[in-house]
């Protein structure tokens, strides 16, 4: 399984869930393509932002070495899942969608909780070091589930 993780700038969230979800893989001992993107391209180029390669880092997961990408028409020929953060990075990744097909391959992340429909994961790029830990706990959180589902 391939599994696309997008936010805006590819420099907070959508790391840390790669990160998250990478762990749990290698954890488990599962085979998956993980990868993440930025709908923008600001920081194309750039490794995490420091807190979150911090926050990571006090979890045991290793981001550091990540570097910022621009989501792109051919990810959706490259993956199974694209996991969006947020109802504005879902409907930018839509508004790139060639056909339906394209369409079925994408959702919000923490619709895979069921207490957190439609919610969207909070950019912590405005906030202090508190708002990276309690993004990573939630990204935690929807991994797990994810992870669960696939194994």
């Amino acid at each position: 399984m391939k599994v696309l993780m997008v936010c805006l700038g590819n420099i907070c969230r959508s790391p840390m869930a790669e990160g998250i979800l990478r762990k749990k893989a290698t954890d488990r001992k599962l085979s998956l393509h993980i990868d993440s993107a930025g709908t923008g391209d600001w920081h194309s180029g750039e490794n995490p932002d420091p807190r979150a390669i911090r926050t990571a880092k006090s979890y045991g997961v290793n981001i550091s070495q990540l570097v910022a990408r621009q989501f792109n028409v051919s990810d959706f020929d490259h993956f199974d899942t694209i996991f969006a953060m947020d109802q504005s990075n879902l409907k930018n990744i839509l508004s790139l969608a060639r056909n339906e097909s394209d369409k079925k391959k994408v959702e919000l992340l923490l619709d895979l909780l069921p207490h957190k429909k439609n919610k969207n994961v909070p950019d912590p790029w405005f906030g202090g070091e508190d708002g990276f830990t309690d993004v990573f706990n939630l990204l935690d959180e929807a991994c797990e589930h994810l992870i669960n589902k696939i194994s």
